[in-house]
């Protein structure tokens, strides 16, 4: 029997969920080939953990869910699943993503700061005039 492994990432308020198993090297998010989305891109930051994986990634298929966030934060979580699943599967690509980009297998815990009452934005104030 081949085992399934699961994997979680998170950006930003963006969360990834992703399931690797063995396949022709199809990726899917959310019901969709990553191939077909339309903003370029998108797609290439989602697909540089590929690039790096060097062909290695044509055994298997992964099964991506999406949900939160806006679009770039949503394409590094993908790219992150993506890594984190090749490399459970090819303990060998581990030294290499974390070579390249240390955010492919370590999630980036950063959120925006929220606003603060009578303020226009998290640290700006009202501009004051001594005249």
């Amino acid at each position: 029997m081949k085992k399934n492994y699961s994997v979680v990432s998170k950006r930003k308020s963006t969360v990834a969920t992703g399931v690797i198993k063995e396949g022709n090297g199809a990726i899917y998010v959310n019901s969709k080939l990553l191939s077909s989305f339309s903003n370029k891109l998108f797609r290439l930051i989602a697909m540089e953990s590929l690039a790096i994986s060097g062909g290695l990634d044509k055994k298997y298929n992964i099964y991506i869910k999406v949900s939160g966030g806006g679009g770039m934060s949503r394409s590094q979580a993908i790219r992150a699943v993506i890594a984190k699943a090749l490399s459970h599967k090819e303990k060998s690509l581990k030294k290499k993503f974390l070579e390249y980009d240390r955010t492919l297998l370590v999630d980036d815990k950063r959120k925006t700061e929220p606003q603060k009452p009578y303020r226009s934005a998290a640290r700006a104030r009202k501009q004051t005039s001594y005249r």
